[in-house]
Protein backbone atom coordinates (compact mmCIF):
# COMPACT_ATOMS: atom_id res chain seq x y z
CA UNK A 1 0.00 0.00 0.00
CA UNK A 2 2.88 2.22 0.64
CA UNK A 3 4.22 2.50 -3.05
CA UNK A 4 0.75 3.10 -4.25
CA UNK A 5 0.28 6.39 -5.90
CA UNK A 6 -3.14 7.42 -8.25
CA UNK A 7 -1.13 9.74 -10.46
CA UNK A 8 1.02 6.71 -11.96
CA UNK A 9 -2.55 5.19 -12.96
CA UNK A 10 -3.79 6.55 -16.48
CA UNK A 11 -5.78 5.52 -19.51
CA UNK A 12 -9.22 4.08 -20.19
CA UNK A 13 -9.21 0.36 -20.95
CA UNK A 14 -12.23 -1.89 -22.36
CA UNK A 15 -12.04 -5.62 -21.94
CA UNK A 16 -12.87 -6.79 -25.64
CA UNK A 17 -14.44 -9.73 -25.04
CA UNK A 18 -14.84 -11.83 -28.05
CA UNK A 19 -15.99 -16.03 -28.42
CA UNK A 20 -14.66 -18.11 -31.20
CA UNK A 21 -13.18 -15.33 -32.67
CA UNK A 22 -16.01 -13.19 -33.29
CA UNK A 23 -16.24 -10.00 -31.08
CA UNK A 24 -19.18 -9.45 -28.88
CA UNK A 25 -20.95 -6.21 -29.57
CA UNK A 26 -20.68 -5.65 -25.90
CA UNK A 27 -16.97 -4.95 -26.77
CA UNK A 28 -18.02 -1.90 -29.33
CA UNK A 29 -20.63 0.29 -27.00
CA UNK A 30 -18.27 0.18 -24.35
CA UNK A 31 -15.38 1.32 -26.24
CA UNK A 32 -18.20 4.34 -27.93
CA UNK A 33 -18.11 4.70 -24.01
CA UNK A 34 -14.73 5.09 -23.07
CA UNK A 35 -14.20 7.00 -25.74
CA UNK A 36 -16.16 10.04 -23.75
CA UNK A 37 -14.40 9.02 -20.98
CA UNK A 38 -10.90 9.23 -22.40
CA UNK A 39 -11.63 12.56 -24.21
CA UNK A 40 -12.90 14.19 -21.31
CA UNK A 41 -10.05 12.93 -19.05
CA UNK A 42 -7.70 13.42 -21.95
CA UNK A 43 -6.10 10.18 -22.05
CA UNK A 44 -5.82 7.54 -24.15
CA UNK A 45 -8.22 4.61 -24.56
CA UNK A 46 -7.05 1.45 -24.62
CA UNK A 47 -8.53 -2.58 -25.42
CA UNK A 48 -7.61 -5.57 -23.98
CA UNK A 49 -8.09 -8.65 -26.37
CA UNK A 50 -7.59 -12.28 -25.21
CA UNK A 51 -7.87 -15.66 -26.14
CA UNK A 52 -6.20 -17.57 -29.94
CA UNK A 53 -6.04 -16.94 -33.29
CA UNK A 54 -7.10 -13.42 -32.21
CA UNK A 55 -4.46 -11.02 -33.48
CA UNK A 56 -6.56 -9.93 -36.66
CA UNK A 57 -9.47 -8.46 -34.52
CA UNK A 58 -7.28 -6.09 -32.63
CA UNK A 59 -7.21 -3.50 -35.77
CA UNK A 60 -11.47 -4.03 -35.76
CA UNK A 61 -10.86 -2.31 -31.97
CA UNK A 62 -8.78 0.48 -33.27
CA UNK A 63 -11.47 1.46 -36.20
CA UNK A 64 -14.14 1.29 -32.87
CA UNK A 65 -12.32 3.76 -31.06
CA UNK A 66 -9.19 2.31 -29.33
CA UNK A 67 -5.70 4.37 -29.47
CA UNK A 68 -4.00 1.18 -28.64
CA UNK A 69 -4.78 -2.77 -28.36
CA UNK A 70 -3.19 -4.90 -25.59
CA UNK A 71 -3.29 -8.46 -27.27
CA UNK A 72 -2.46 -11.36 -25.63
CA UNK A 73 -2.69 -14.62 -28.10
CA UNK A 74 -2.02 -17.98 -26.64
CA UNK A 75 -3.17 -21.45 -26.96
CA UNK A 76 -4.08 -21.69 -23.51
CA UNK A 77 -6.69 -18.81 -24.22
CA UNK A 78 -8.15 -21.23 -26.72
CA UNK A 79 -11.40 -21.29 -24.55
CA UNK A 80 -12.74 -19.24 -21.51
CA UNK A 81 -10.80 -20.26 -18.38
CA UNK A 82 -12.09 -17.92 -15.10
CA UNK A 83 -8.90 -18.05 -13.49
CA UNK A 84 -6.48 -17.71 -16.28
CA UNK A 85 -8.66 -14.80 -18.05
CA UNK A 86 -8.10 -13.13 -14.37
CA UNK A 87 -4.30 -13.84 -14.15
CA UNK A 88 -3.25 -12.59 -17.59
CA UNK A 89 -5.50 -9.07 -17.14
CA UNK A 90 -3.74 -8.64 -13.76
CA UNK A 91 -0.54 -9.11 -15.20
CA UNK A 92 -1.07 -6.31 -17.84
CA UNK A 93 -3.25 -4.25 -15.66
CA UNK A 94 0.01 -4.02 -13.20
CA UNK A 95 2.53 -3.80 -15.34
CA UNK A 96 0.64 -0.23 -17.60
CA UNK A 97 -1.39 0.33 -14.77
CA UNK A 98 -5.13 1.85 -15.84
CA UNK A 99 -7.26 4.32 -14.22
CA UNK A 100 -10.16 2.41 -15.39
CA UNK A 101 -11.52 -0.77 -16.89
CA UNK A 102 -14.64 -1.84 -17.72
CA UNK A 103 -16.34 -4.57 -19.17
CA UNK A 104 -19.36 -6.09 -19.98
CA UNK A 105 -21.99 -7.54 -17.59
CA UNK A 106 -22.28 -10.56 -19.68
CA UNK A 107 -21.49 -13.98 -18.44
CA UNK A 108 -17.46 -13.94 -19.20
CA UNK A 109 -17.15 -10.45 -17.63
CA UNK A 110 -19.50 -11.46 -14.40
CA UNK A 111 -17.57 -14.88 -14.00
CA UNK A 112 -13.79 -13.72 -14.22
CA UNK A 113 -13.83 -9.74 -13.81
CA UNK A 114 -14.56 -9.65 -9.82
CA UNK A 115 -11.30 -12.07 -9.18
CA UNK A 116 -8.91 -9.32 -11.16
CA UNK A 117 -10.47 -6.54 -9.13
CA UNK A 118 -9.18 -9.03 -5.89
CA UNK A 119 -5.88 -9.60 -7.69
CA UNK A 120 -5.79 -5.67 -8.51
CA UNK A 121 -6.62 -5.28 -4.74
CA UNK A 122 -9.46 -2.57 -6.42
CA UNK A 123 -12.81 -1.63 -6.11
CA UNK A 124 -15.26 -2.87 -8.56
CA UNK A 125 -18.96 -2.04 -9.46
CA UNK A 126 -21.09 -4.88 -11.09
CA UNK A 127 -24.15 -3.91 -13.59
CA UNK A 128 -23.99 -0.59 -14.27
CA UNK A 129 -26.16 1.60 -16.01
CA UNK A 130 -24.55 4.63 -16.55
CA UNK A 131 -21.17 6.36 -16.03
CA UNK A 132 -19.93 9.76 -15.04
CA UNK A 133 -17.25 11.31 -14.34
CA UNK A 134 -15.58 13.75 -11.31
CA UNK A 135 -12.37 15.22 -13.46
CA UNK A 136 -11.07 17.72 -10.53
CA UNK A 137 -10.51 13.85 -8.73
CA UNK A 138 -10.41 11.68 -11.71
CA UNK A 139 -13.06 9.48 -9.89
CA UNK A 140 -15.63 7.23 -12.13
CA UNK A 141 -19.08 7.76 -10.83
CA UNK A 142 -20.43 4.14 -11.36
CA UNK A 143 -24.21 4.10 -11.71
CA UNK A 144 -26.56 1.66 -11.32
CA UNK A 145 -30.27 0.75 -10.06
CA UNK A 146 -30.00 -0.54 -6.02
CA UNK A 147 -32.94 -1.77 -3.88
CA UNK A 148 -34.83 -3.33 -7.02
CA UNK A 149 -34.55 -0.38 -8.82
CA UNK A 150 -36.54 1.93 -7.06
CA UNK A 151 -33.17 3.87 -7.27
CA UNK A 152 -29.97 4.94 -8.68
CA UNK A 153 -26.60 4.07 -7.14
CA UNK A 154 -23.93 6.88 -7.86
CA UNK A 155 -20.66 4.71 -6.73
CA UNK A 156 -17.18 5.95 -6.52
CA UNK A 157 -13.67 4.08 -5.54
CA UNK A 158 -11.66 7.21 -4.56
CA UNK A 159 -8.78 5.48 -2.56
CA UNK A 160 -7.94 2.52 -5.03
CA UNK A 161 -7.14 2.32 -8.97
CA UNK A 162 -7.27 1.05 -11.51
CA UNK A 163 -11.61 1.62 -10.94
CA UNK A 164 -13.27 -1.45 -12.08
CA UNK A 165 -16.94 -1.92 -13.28
CA UNK A 166 -18.86 -4.06 -15.71
CA UNK A 167 -22.19 -2.74 -18.02
CA UNK A 168 -24.81 -3.80 -18.46
CA UNK A 169 -25.26 -5.22 -22.15
CA UNK A 170 -27.07 -2.21 -25.01
CA UNK A 171 -27.08 0.28 -22.40
CA UNK A 172 -24.50 2.70 -24.60
CA UNK A 173 -24.03 2.75 -28.28
CA UNK A 174 -21.49 1.95 -30.39
CA UNK A 175 -19.47 5.02 -32.73
CA UNK A 176 -19.78 3.93 -36.39
CA UNK A 177 -16.49 1.74 -37.21
CA UNK A 178 -13.75 3.92 -39.01
CA UNK A 179 -11.38 1.91 -40.95
CA UNK A 180 -9.10 4.60 -41.53
CA UNK A 181 -8.02 5.01 -37.59
CA UNK A 182 -4.72 4.24 -36.81
CA UNK A 183 -3.38 2.87 -33.08
CA UNK A 184 -0.92 0.83 -31.79
CA UNK A 185 -1.02 -2.67 -30.92
CA UNK A 186 0.79 -4.17 -28.19
CA UNK A 187 1.60 -7.85 -27.04
CA UNK A 188 2.20 -7.48 -23.54
CA UNK A 189 5.07 -10.32 -22.61
CA UNK A 190 2.94 -12.24 -19.51
CA UNK A 191 4.00 -14.58 -16.95
CA UNK A 192 4.11 -18.23 -17.77
CA UNK A 193 2.49 -19.28 -14.47
CA UNK A 194 -0.83 -17.03 -15.38
CA UNK A 195 -1.49 -19.42 -17.72
CA UNK A 196 -1.70 -22.28 -15.42
CA UNK A 197 -4.97 -23.73 -13.81
CA UNK A 198 -6.11 -26.06 -11.62
CA UNK A 199 -9.17 -26.43 -13.86
CA UNK A 200 -9.54 -27.87 -17.07
CA UNK A 201 -11.72 -27.09 -19.76
CA UNK A 202 -13.70 -30.69 -20.85
CA UNK A 203 -16.90 -29.31 -23.08
CA UNK A 204 -19.03 -26.90 -24.11
CA UNK A 205 -22.66 -27.67 -24.92
CA UNK A 206 -24.54 -24.95 -26.91
CA UNK A 207 -27.80 -24.71 -25.76
CA UNK A 208 -29.66 -25.07 -29.29
CA UNK A 209 -32.70 -22.65 -29.84
CA UNK A 210 -35.35 -22.33 -32.69
CA UNK A 211 -35.81 -18.48 -32.46
CA UNK A 212 -33.08 -16.05 -32.27
CA UNK A 213 -30.59 -14.65 -29.73
CA UNK A 214 -32.26 -12.69 -27.23
CA UNK A 215 -29.68 -9.87 -26.58
CA UNK A 216 -29.41 -9.60 -30.37
CA UNK A 217 -33.04 -9.58 -31.09
CA UNK A 218 -35.55 -6.55 -32.58
CA UNK A 219 -38.39 -8.48 -31.30
CA UNK A 220 -38.51 -10.04 -27.88
CA UNK A 221 -41.81 -11.86 -26.66
CA UNK A 222 -41.83 -12.54 -22.96
CA UNK A 223 -44.21 -14.85 -20.82
CA UNK A 224 -44.29 -14.90 -16.91
CA UNK A 225 -46.35 -16.31 -13.76
CA UNK A 226 -49.70 -15.49 -15.79
CA UNK A 227 -48.51 -18.25 -18.85
CA UNK A 228 -49.83 -20.30 -16.19
CA UNK A 229 -47.48 -23.90 -16.80
CA UNK A 230 -44.42 -24.90 -19.00
CA UNK A 231 -46.84 -26.26 -21.62
CA UNK A 232 -48.48 -23.25 -22.21
CA UNK A 233 -45.07 -21.13 -22.94
CA UNK A 234 -45.47 -22.84 -26.76
CA UNK A 235 -47.68 -19.77 -27.55
CA UNK A 236 -45.25 -17.81 -26.33
CA UNK A 237 -42.66 -19.25 -28.41
CA UNK A 238 -44.99 -20.01 -31.43
CA UNK A 239 -46.09 -16.06 -31.48
CA UNK A 240 -41.66 -14.96 -31.43
CA UNK A 241 -41.31 -17.45 -34.17
CA UNK A 242 -44.06 -15.89 -36.33
CA UNK A 243 -42.85 -12.36 -35.82
CA UNK A 244 -39.17 -13.30 -36.09
CA UNK A 245 -38.27 -13.00 -32.62
CA UNK A 246 -36.73 -14.18 -29.41
CA UNK A 247 -38.25 -15.51 -26.46
CA UNK A 248 -37.90 -13.84 -23.31
CA UNK A 249 -39.30 -14.82 -19.44
CA UNK A 250 -39.70 -12.99 -16.03
CA UNK A 251 -38.28 -14.30 -13.42
CA UNK A 252 -41.10 -15.50 -11.70
CA UNK A 253 -41.27 -18.12 -14.98
CA UNK A 254 -37.92 -19.21 -14.45
CA UNK A 255 -38.54 -19.99 -10.78
CA UNK A 256 -40.96 -21.82 -11.68
CA UNK A 257 -39.25 -24.13 -14.03
CA UNK A 258 -40.78 -23.20 -17.05
CA UNK A 259 -37.94 -22.18 -19.43
CA UNK A 260 -34.13 -21.75 -18.94
CA UNK A 261 -32.82 -19.04 -16.91
CA UNK A 262 -31.04 -17.70 -20.32
CA UNK A 263 -34.11 -16.60 -21.13
CA UNK A 264 -34.74 -14.38 -18.19
CA UNK A 265 -35.42 -10.64 -18.88
CA UNK A 266 -34.64 -8.18 -15.69
CA UNK A 267 -32.42 -7.12 -12.92
CA UNK A 268 -30.90 -10.42 -12.46
CA UNK A 269 -31.37 -11.61 -16.27
CA UNK A 270 -30.33 -10.01 -19.40
CA UNK A 271 -30.61 -5.92 -20.35
CA UNK A 272 -32.66 -6.00 -23.60
CA UNK A 273 -33.43 -2.64 -25.98
CA UNK A 274 -35.54 -4.08 -28.33
CA UNK A 275 -37.57 -2.35 -30.98
CA UNK A 276 -40.44 -4.53 -30.32
CA UNK A 277 -40.94 -6.09 -26.89
CA UNK A 278 -44.16 -8.36 -25.63
CA UNK A 279 -44.57 -8.92 -22.30
CA UNK A 280 -47.68 -11.82 -21.99
CA UNK A 281 -49.06 -12.43 -18.46
CA UNK A 282 -46.20 -10.15 -16.93
CA UNK A 283 -46.94 -7.88 -14.05
CA UNK A 284 -44.05 -5.41 -14.34
CA UNK A 285 -42.00 -5.94 -10.83
CA UNK A 286 -39.50 -3.09 -10.68
CA UNK A 287 -36.61 -5.92 -11.10
CA UNK A 288 -38.32 -7.45 -14.83
CA UNK A 289 -38.87 -3.33 -15.81
CA UNK A 290 -35.00 -2.63 -15.38
CA UNK A 291 -34.44 -4.94 -17.66
CA UNK A 292 -36.53 -4.21 -21.00
CA UNK A 293 -37.93 -0.32 -19.69
CA UNK A 294 -35.53 0.75 -22.41
CA UNK A 295 -37.39 -0.83 -25.41
CA UNK A 296 -38.99 1.35 -28.86
CA UNK A 297 -42.05 -0.12 -27.99
CA UNK A 298 -43.68 -2.04 -25.62
CA UNK A 299 -46.82 -4.08 -26.06
CA UNK A 300 -48.43 -5.78 -22.74
CA UNK A 301 -51.18 -7.87 -23.03
CA UNK A 302 -52.60 -8.69 -18.97
CA UNK A 303 -55.75 -9.64 -17.74
CA UNK A 304 -55.24 -7.58 -14.51
CA UNK A 305 -56.16 -3.67 -15.65
CA UNK A 306 -53.77 -2.80 -12.65
CA UNK A 307 -50.93 -4.44 -13.68
CA UNK A 308 -47.72 -2.36 -13.38
CA UNK A 309 -46.33 -3.26 -16.89
CA UNK A 310 -48.88 -0.97 -18.58
CA UNK A 311 -47.45 2.00 -16.70
CA UNK A 312 -44.51 1.37 -19.19
CA UNK A 313 -45.90 0.11 -22.39
CA UNK A 314 -47.15 2.44 -25.23
CA UNK A 315 -50.25 -0.39 -26.12
CA UNK A 316 -51.69 -2.16 -23.76
CA UNK A 317 -54.26 -5.23 -24.17
CA UNK A 318 -56.56 -6.07 -21.06
CA UNK A 319 -57.83 -9.46 -21.83
CA UNK A 320 -56.94 -13.35 -21.51
CA UNK A 321 -53.59 -14.49 -22.73
CA UNK A 322 -55.29 -17.41 -23.92
CA UNK A 323 -57.34 -15.64 -26.14
CA UNK A 324 -55.67 -12.77 -27.14
CA UNK A 325 -51.94 -14.46 -27.86
CA UNK A 326 -53.96 -17.26 -30.59
CA UNK A 327 -55.45 -14.57 -32.25
CA UNK A 328 -52.24 -12.72 -33.16
CA UNK A 329 -50.78 -15.75 -33.92
CA UNK A 330 -53.53 -16.17 -36.33
CA UNK A 331 -53.57 -13.43 -38.32
CA UNK A 332 -49.54 -13.35 -38.59
CA UNK A 333 -50.30 -16.75 -40.11
CA UNK A 334 -52.52 -15.02 -42.35
CA UNK A 335 -49.92 -12.32 -43.29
Amino acid sequence: MADFNKADYKGVWVFAEQRNGVMHNVAFELLGKGRELAGELKTELAAVLIGKDIKPLAQELIAAGADKVYVVDNPALAHFNDEVYSSVLRDIAAEYKPEIILAGATSVGRAFFPRVSILLNAGLTADCTAFELDLAERNLFQIRPAFGGSLMAKIITPERRPQMATARYKVFKALEKDASRTGEIIEPKINDDSFKSISQFVEFIEEVETTVNLSEADIIVSGGRGMGSGDNFRLIKELAESLGGAVGASRAAVDSGWIQYSHQVGQTGKTVSPKLYIACGISGAVQHLAGMQSSDIIVAINKDPEAPIFGVAKFGIVGDIFSVVPAIIERMKKR
